[in-house]
């Protein structure tokens, strides 16, 4: 199959050999939202845009990552807005608040546990992400390029076979999408093909780390590392997604 722009990024990720292609693809969708959100553009500068990150805000992970990045200046202009918005609603949810009548009949059954809506309100915060969403726009994009370079490309399809799977949290994400965008023969080939790659591929990572654990025995000093120096930050990966071992991401100088 000629590769086409939409293509490209799923292309390079199945290229890179990582332990998971969509893991790379979030990596670099993530590093240009944050260029785009606190980069020299300075688009955090632009009320449309700060419009947006004042109504999400960011999560605990990528705030932290915002902090990484540097930017001191577009940091604060961001928190600025952003906390007038979030003092506005609060002051809103205090004022419409009043403590719910819980029955002890209703105690009892919920083990104490009261719906507070300004408990319910904090929790939705939690839950909205600037980056978060505008990564899971690309994201669902990006599973629906990757089915349709699966059926109609023998090469890509190969590479995906031949690689070393993906972690858990993308593998789920293919079983799901599979199911709509696969019909009964497909289903049929992808299913045991995909758990295949996946159960030997764990094995693998299992196998590395043991390896590493091993080489702290005084007897294996002398012996070979294999591919076990970087099988913890691997393994993790693998288990939750993600780059547990990539240091900050920093804004370019």
């Amino acid at each position: 199959m000629k590769e086409k722009l939409y293509t490209i990024p799923l292309n390079d990720a199945v290229n890179a050999n990582d332990e998971c292609p969509f893991c790379y693809i979030e990596r670099n969708v993530e590093q240009d939202l944050m260029d785009y959100v606190l980069g020299s553009a300075a688009s955090y500068m632009e009320s449309d845009t700060r419009d947006l990150t004042d109504a999400a805000g960011f999560c605990r992970e990528h705030i932290r990552k915002m902090y990484d990045y540097g930017n001191t200046l577009g940091n604060a202009w961001i928190l600025k807005t952003h906390y007038r918005k979030v003092i506005n609603e609060m002051n809103s949810q205090f004022n419409k608040y009043s403590p719910a009548k819980i029955s002890f009949k209703d105690k009892l059954s919920k083990g104490g546990e009261a719906k507070n809506p300004i408990a319910a309100w904090t929790r939705e915060r939690d839950k909205s992400c600037y980056i978060c969403k505008e990564f899971e726009k690309m994201y669902s994009r990006y599973l629906e390029t990757f089915f349709i370079l699966f059926k109609e490309d023998s090469e890509f399809r190969r590479k995906v076979m031949e690689g070393k799977g993906f972690c858990l949290h993308h593998f789920g994400d293919l079983c799901e999408f599979g199911e709509v965008h696969l019909n009964e023969k497909e289903k049929a080939e992808y299913y045991p093909q995909l758990f295949k790659l996946m159960s030997e591929n764990m094995e693998r990572l299992y196998e590395d780390i043991s390896w590493l654990i091993e080489k702290f025995e005084y007897q294996n000093k002398d012996a070979d590392w294999k591919n076990s120096r970087d099988a913890v930050g691997r393994g993790m990966q693998k288990l939750r997604g993600s780059y547990p071992a990539d240091p900050p991401y920093k804004m370019k100088k």
